[in-house]
């Protein structure tokens, strides 16, 4: 079990950020758990009976602010992964004595999130395959992002392809696209494509295997920015 901490006075921005950690989690298999404080006094008694392992801190609160709680949090351990929230970036530098691993500015930048959560679980040795949990033909499935070749957008459901099969569930593609990984790259309105699979680009289509799907003119240039940046990685 994932043990991750929201620190921030602010509920809508809490709220904000625990969904783009949900969802990136879901997708990654993790089982996690998240717990919230509205002040740094509650999360460092806290310590006193819990163990975390991610802690998202806002540096501005009331009281005891952000800094001053990652001090009182490495008196008692050095084991969670900091990560500091804020909105003025000249307070960063004050993470080095506290050896915080990070930090996102507001307003949230869900890229920014889902890097430095990844960063975190990789210093754990707990970043594992991601998966997305989809509802086909009557079951909830775990399907390795991975195995997936693309997504086909079908009316109001979606196709997701792979060497072996297809499963079949209903999402709208736009909303699908939010929730995926940066190497899943809109293609068409009808495609997602990841490009771990992508064999070539021809003209306006891809090659996926034995498959030829079609690039629309207003998505080339973006997948060829996406699919170098990729292949150069």
């Amino acid at each position: 079990m994932l043990n991750l901490v929201i620190c921030d006075d602010e509920k809508s921005l809490r709220n904000d950020l625990r969904k783009v950690l949900e969802t990136e989690l879901e997708l990654s298999g993790e089982t996690f758990k998240i717990t919230e404080f509205d002040c740094g006094e509650a999360l460092v008694r806290a310590l006193n009976e819990a163990v975390f392992d991610v802690i998202f801190l806002d540096i501005e609160m009331k009281d005891l602010d952000g800094v001053a709680t990652a001090r009182e949090i490495r008196k008692k351990t050095s084991a969670p992964e900091i990560i500091f929230v804020t909105s003025y970036p000249d307070f960063v530098f004050q993470g080095y004595e506290v050896q915080a691993l990070n930090y996102i500015l507001k307003p949230y930048r869900r890229e920014k999130i889902v890097s430095v959560l990844h960063t975190a679980l990789e210093r754990l040795g707990r970043d594992t395959e991601k998966y997305y949990l989809v509802e086909s033909k009557g079951q909830t499935l775990r399907l390795p992002l991975d195995q997936v070749r693309y997504f086909s957008s079908d009316r109001r459901s979606v196709n997701a392809v792979t060497p072996e099969d297809f499963y079949t569930f209903y999402k709208k593609l736009s909303e699908l696209e939010t929730e995926l990984p940066e190497n899943f790259v809109r293609i068409h309105n009808r495609y997602l494509v990841n490009l771990k699979h992508v064999q070539s680009i021809q003209g306006n289509s891809v090659l996926i295997g034995e498959e030829e799907l079609p690039v629309s003119r207003s998505c080339k240039q973006d997948l060829a920015i996406a699919f170098a940046k990729y292949i150069l990685e």
